[in-house]
């Protein structure tokens, strides 16, 4: 399982930078079900203003397509960034089984930092969780993004 993290992980990664080179938070998402990739995105929220433009939630718009269905059950969604409460709430919803996630999110997390919604008994899905995958390589890529917008508004 460690190895096919780590390679579903660096696909979700290699999104990520695409994301940096179009000036977008570098976050990137990969969607797997019953083996294969069935959803993939970065984040797009400059991209036309998009509110809803972020790589978990384009992730899962191209599975439910793809799938022809909305609810994702036995999918494993990789993503280099904690999802936050609305991304959280989306994976509930399609009923994903599993997310994993490179770093931590401090300030929107919502499966680990600020709230643990994916596994809380209140609701009727729960999500298993594991983190960690691929983490220095993902803080990284968002360390350097916000780095270099800082020096750009000097």
């Amino acid at each position: 399982m460690a190895s096919l993290d780590k390679h579903y992980m660096s696909l979700a990664l290699r999104l990520a930078k695409e994301a940096y080179m179009r000036q977008e938070v570098p976050v990137g998402a990969v969607l797997v079900a019953e083996g294969r990739i069935c959803g993939w995105g970065s984040n797009r929220r400059m991209d036309g203003n998009r509110i809803l433009g972020h790589a978990e939630m384009i992730a899962l718009e191209t599975a439910s397509e793809l799938l022809g269905n909305w609810r994702l059950m036995r999918s494993t969604l990789y993503v280099t960034l904690e999802p936050c409460i609305m991304c959280t709430g989306a994976l509930l919803q399609a009923r994903v089984d599993r997310v994993v996630f490179g770093c931590r999110d401090p300030k929107a997390g919502a499966m680990r930092s600020l709230f643990a919604l994916g596994e809380d008994p209140r609701l009727n899905h729960r999500i298993k969780v594991d983190e960690g995958i691929l983490a220095e390589e993902s803080a990284g890529l968002l360390r350097d993004f916000f780095e270099n917008l800082r020096m750009s508004k000097k």
